[in-house]
């Protein structure tokens, strides 16, 4: 009699056991499929007023954001109105914040020179004085020897009838613009009036 207590009692244990291990089969998974973020990075472009320029680049696939703002100059926290009084030394610029697996940095640079007249000194169309001056603040050494290829190569190759006016400089602090200069365009429905160079293929 006991030793067939002691059979019946093993297996209860042996079926508890594998209903625990069927539960924890049964049981549905929280586990999440993990996705690695697009390692983005930066670039910085001055191609005259900072409206068009930002227009134009938000535009490109592989682009997440192009913000309006100020850099290359000595004044902190600079506003519009300080720009526009001259003496601050900035450039009007847009940071790009890209994915480089989706569109590269050269293809970045080679669409800056398209999209503007890069052999005006301190100028762009209609709009003149240093703070629309053309420029590249370059965020780590490849940048800069991508954007010195590139601007040598046009240059080499006669593409513009004058010289190229580009500054290429390590990229310096980048000051955002008033939140009424982001954007301003798509906004307002509508187009800028000296960018007018559609990219290839846009969003």
């Amino acid at each position: 009699m006991n030793k067939l207590l002691t059979l019946l009692k093993s297996g209860l244990v042996a079926c508890a056991a594998c209903g625990l291990l069927l539960a924890a089969d049964l049981k549905p998974s929280t586990d999440k499929t993990m996705t690695t973020p697009p390692k983005l990075e930066k670039a910085t472009f001055g191609a005259g007023c900072f409206w068009g320029v930002e227009y134009q680049y938000a535009k490109i696939p592989g682009v997440h954001s192009a913000e309006s703002g100020y850099a290359g100059g000595k004044t902190l926290n600079p506003t519009y109105e300080d720009i526009c009084n001259k003496g601050t030394g900035h450039a009007e610029v847009i940071e790009v914040t890209f994915d480089p697996s989706k569109v590269s940095y050269r293809t970045l640079v080679e669409y800056f020179f398209k999209m503007h007249d890069p052999t005006q000194i301190n100028r762009q169309g209609p709009d003149i004085g240093d703070q629309y001056r053309s420029v590249i603040f370059t965020h780590s050494p490849e940048q800069k020897k991508v954007a010195d290829d590139v601007k040598i190569g046009l240059t080499l190759a006669k593409t513009f009838s004058r010289p190229i006016a580009t500054q290429i400089e390590p990229a310096p602090k980048f000051w955002r613009a008033e939140e009424y200069h982001q954007k301003y365009y798509q906004l307002r429905g509508k187009k800028p009036y000296c960018h007018l160079v559609p990219f290839a293929e846009e969003k």
